[in-house]
């Protein structure tokens, strides 16, 4: 049972490719996003949404 995700923004790949984060993060494959922009649901259900990631650099 997943109970969460996290959203990774990938630049230039596409569903079912690998991707590897290097060191401790590891390689995930990536999956499609289903219903992208489609948020009202489940904010109405009194989920929270993160702000916007601006910068993958430290």
């Amino acid at each position: 049972m997943v109970t969460a995700v996290r959203v990774i923004p990938v630049p230039n790949k596409e569903a079912g490719e690998f991707v590897s984060f290097g060191g401790l993060f590891g390689e995930s494959a990536i999956a499609q996003v289903r219903n992208a922009g489609q948020s009202s649901r489940f904010v109405n259900f009194g989920g929270k949404i993160p702000a916007p990631i601006h910068s993958l650099k430290n």
